[in-house]
């Protein structure tokens, strides 16, 4: 009698090129249940970089392709209201679905009310989300991040907790001495963003040098809908 073998659901990645999103990939990477096909990024559509990251597509796809990955971009406006952000992403989930594909993947670790609107907009099309990550220790994780040989640069920090010279600092061991009091070691409240350039998942270190920092400010608004003025530092990253 011939055995069956089992068949891996096909997934996608929502892939932020930040050191979450690869945290997130290493462990579905190591499981028997889905098989990741494809990275999915949202991207600025008028300053062609990755969204809140400020990351250059070039490089972007650099790192796309080193971990041996297609990569699907969707470009949105700045300011796109949530409606079309909706709209948006449930084209894109109708899109693979018609690919058969039906797992999507997300570097999340704590916010609730986040994972709540992904899982409904997400159960709307028929799709699962996964959450490889959840609820688990951020220090520990950032821990076993450097251990296990991974690189990552910090490319945008909230302006209100740090100041330029934190944008451009890599995460290593003397890294967490920098840190405010109060601020989560992966950044999960939006402190921090990251590029991820090296590890084990990586076929060769991706190659970059360092542009200018700039302080950018945008408009936030709440769930009471009230809206106030938000500041980031980004440093530029280039081929």
């Amino acid at each position: 009698m011939a055995l069956q073998t089992k068949v891996m659901k096909k997934a996608f990645m929502n892939w932020s090129s930040g050191k979450d999103a690869a945290m997130a990939l290493e462990i579905v990477q190591q499981s028997k249940e889905m098989r990741i096909v494809e990275f999915f990024t949202t991207v600025s559509q008028e300053h062609e970089r990755v969204t809140m990251h400020g990351l250059r597509l070039d490089l972007l796809k650099a790192q796309a392709d080193t971990l041996g990955f297609p990569l699907k971009l969707l470009q949105l406006e700045d300011q796109a209201d949530m409606k079309n952000y909706g709209v948006a992403i449930s084209n894109v989930l109708e899109d693979y679905k018609s690919r058969e594909i039906t797992e999507s993947v997300f570097g999340d670790i704590f916010l609730e009310d986040l994972r709540a609107y992904r899982e409904e907009q997400s159960a709307a099309v028929g799709f699962n989300c996964h959450f490889p990550l959840w609820k688990k220790d951020t220090k520990a994780l950032i821990q076993s991040f450097i251990e296990k040989g991974y690189q990552a640069i910090v490319v945008a920090a909230d302006a209100d907790m740090f100041g330029p010279d934190f944008v451009g600092s890599c995460i290593d061991e003397n890294w967490f001495n920098r840190l405010p009091h109060g601020v989560d070691p992966c950044g999960e409240n939006g402190e921090f963003h990251t590029f991820c350039f090296d590890g084990p998942l990586f076929k060769e270190k991706v190659s970059f040098n360092l542009g200018e920092k700039v302080k950018r400010s945008y408009v936030v608004v709440d769930k009471d809908k009230n809206s106030s003025e938000k500041g980031f530092w980004f440093v530029d990253l280039y081929v």
